[in-house]
């Protein structure tokens, strides 16, 4: 069986404000932005993308479930849900997918509760503080990690 072409692009909540909340922490793009420069990235190295956002974990749950099924990976910003869901960790863990997380801002220069991440340990690749550009340098480095040339 070949490996599929598609990755998810997973956005947790608040993300649907990129653009209006704190633009001088996660700048003026938009979620829509977003998705096109993913998709853009992944159309790079023959990949498509399929993007869920919610404000809600059961949501990014499923998603995550479904994925295992018709996608090569996981690119996801989990946003508030990096430092408090075990489950999101569980679920992206359960479906044995190659994971890039992603965070526009540098976490590790903010608050001290952003500091830890539930979905560090099974993230293959880890891009913070690049602004909305780390997600095409997250698809990059997934997308080599799922060609078997690179990890990290």
């Amino acid at each position: 069986m070949s490996t599929p072409r598609r990755l998810l692009l997973v956005n947790g909540p608040n993300l649907n404000l990129l653009g209006i909340r704190e633009p001088d922490v996660y700048g003026h793009e938009t979620l829509a932005d977003v998705e096109a420069l993913a998709a853009r990235a992944a159309a790079a190295h023959g990949f498509e993308i399929r993007a869920v956002q919610s404000n809600h974990e059961g949501v990014l749950v499923d998603a995550i479930h479904a994925a295992r099924t018709d996608c090569a990976g996981i690119v996801i910003n989990p946003a508030g849900l990096t430092h408090t869901s075990v489950v999101l960790r569980d679920a992206l863990a359960g479906v044995a997918l190659p994971v890039a997380e992603v965070h526009i801002s540098d976490v590790t220069k903010r608050e001290p509760f952003r500091h830890h991440s539930y979905v560090a340990d099974v993230a293959v690749v880890h891009v913070v503080g690049e602004g909305v550009a780390g997600y095409a340098t997250a698809i990059d480095r997934l997308v080599d990690v799922i060609a078997g040339r690179a990890e990290g």
